[in-house]
């Protein structure tokens, strides 16, 4: 499995015989040492046994603690607002084959020409044409709805998933290989309430996480005076074409609205053409009726006309969500209208409008302005004894019953210990039980903050771990 157009896995450790061959024997000399330096590296030779030394691959990242439980809060924060929206859920596969992304996605993009991993086969698979792992969620999910018939049989549905995706990109803070999404999928609606509810909804979901985030809105146009547009950018970029990059100039006669969101031409694009000043009458007062509706639900936006799409089936509203505080991967939530996507991938011609978060980005964003989950433990069960390791059980057991985070230690260390391993753990409170307290019932509940500690009944440790958490 490699990634499409990119080098293969093991190229790092090949020598590099071009330049051996055109310098001294010495320089060749010099390159066969670094090339087995790195194969020491990737072995390890122990006793005359091989291990391969296993460690996770570039561009990727393991989720321990309280990293992955930042995602999850994320994610059921989503849920949440998703839900009381009324989308439902829908789960597609993680490989697709690759003509889905170049119809949808687009040739001329980065995704397709350089960040896609290719499945490579062998001859006598049981599948035609090649496999790619997802890199974008939204081209599955309408494959899926195309598929099941609903564009045909009851083609309004609101959708929403959750999972990977993959991209072979250079990783850099807030940008990896594999990266998580949270996307919603509107469909059978082309109205501007359709519009300001999506981002209403994001509103919602920014004021439950707690964080700062900048709305940005722009209107693109429809297949009325879009090709006007279009035809203003390409004139723009072949004026100024031996002041763009070398990729901008690739793609500028097959997709000029690239253009407008070149990072390294950002300056000079600055006067380029504005979508809003080729709307048509239509386009226009679809685009007023959304701000229209913003300002009555007050959601705050500031209007970017540098925001484009760069496919035909894009329309109308495209939306960015923007982060102050992850760096220059600012961009934590993106989305906007595609109505034609569904008829170029063999649907009928139902409008769609969808966006995806990324959380990783968002996970930044609540880590930097101090807004990360924490887990608490409620109470750590010390028994002393195996026959107050029975006791625990049941005790710890009445507890979670009643909501609590309860860990149950071992018997077969010293008290002394136990505390020290309660306190690591963050446990507010200690519930201890040893002979004595087994013969009256009895639990010893010690407070860690505050190093005090009383006796009582079992019945009631529940009740005041709880009042302690509520204070």
């Amino acid at each position: 499995m490699t990634p499409r157009s990119a080098k293969p896995i093991s190229s790092s450790l090949r020598p590099t015989w071009r330049a051996v061959s055109s310098g001294t024997t010495a320089y060749a000399c010099s390159a066969i040492a670094s090339f087995a330096t790195r194969c020491a590296r990737a072995l390890r030779l122990t006793d005359g046994v091989t291990n391969l030394e296993l460690t996770r691959l570039r561009g990727f990242q393991d989720l321990i603690g309280p990293s992955a439980e930042t995602f999850t809060f994320i994610e059921d924060c989503a849920r949440r607002c998703v839900e009381r929206h009324c989308f439902r859920e829908i789960r597609i596969p993680l490989v697709e084959r690759i003509e889905l992304y170049d119809r949808s996605t687009g040739e001329t993009s980065d995704i397709v020409q350089k960040q896609m991993y290719k499945i490579e086969r062998p001859p006598e698979s049981d599948t035609s044409g090649a496999m790619v792992l997802r890199p974008e969620g939204t081209p599955g999910v309408v494959r899926a709805y195309i598929e099941a018939g609903l564009d045909r049989r009851d083609p309004e549905q609101r959708f929403f998933y959750s999972g990977p995706m993959l991209r072979y990109e250079r990783p850099q803070k807030g940008r990896y290989r594999q990266f998580h999404q949270f996307g919603v999928e509107v469909f059978g609606r082309s109205d501007a309430l359709c519009d300001a509810e999506l981002l209403v909804m994001i509103e919602e979901f920014r004021r439950e996480l707690g964080i700062r985030l900048t709305f940005q809105i722009n209107s693109i146009g429809d297949a009325v005076c879009r090709p006007a547009f279009r035809e203003a950018v390409l004139n723009f970029g072949l004026k100024h074409r031996d002041q763009l990059c070398q990729d901008c100039q690739q793609r500028l006669t097959r997709n000029p609205l690239r253009l407008l969101d070149c990072k390294i031409d950002a300056a000079l694009v600055e006067s380029a053409p504005r979508s809003i000043d080729y709307l048509c009458a239509d386009c226009r007062a679809h685009f007023a009726k959304l701000k229209d509706l913003l300002d009555a639900a007050a959601v705050e936006f500031v209007e970017n006309p540098r925001l484009v799409r760069g496919l035909d089936y894009y329309t109308r509203t495209t939306f960015e969500v923007i982060s102050a505080d992850v760096g220059a991967q600012s961009t934590v939530i993106a989305g906007g209208r595609y109505d034609g996507l569904i008829e170029a991938l063999g649907g009928a011609p139902v409008p769609g409008i969808g966006f995806a978060m990324g959380i990783e980005r968002l996970a930044l964003a609540l880590e930097t302005a101090g807004r990360a989950p924490k887990f608490e433990v409620d109470a750590a069960i010390i028994p002393i004894g195996d026959a107050a390791a029975r006791k625990a059980i049941t005790v710890a057991h009445a507890m979670r019953q009643r909501g609590l985070r309860v860990e149950m230690l071992s018997p077969e260390r010293r008290p002394k210990a136990l505390l020290g391993r309660a306190a690591k753990i963050g446990a507010r409170f200690a519930v201890i039980i040893g002979e004595n307290e087994l013969q009256k019932g009895a639990v010893v509940l010690r407070d860690l903050r505050a190093s005090s500690q009383i006796e009582l009944p079992e019945a009631q440790v529940a009740e005041r771990v709880l009042a302690a958490r509520v204070g």
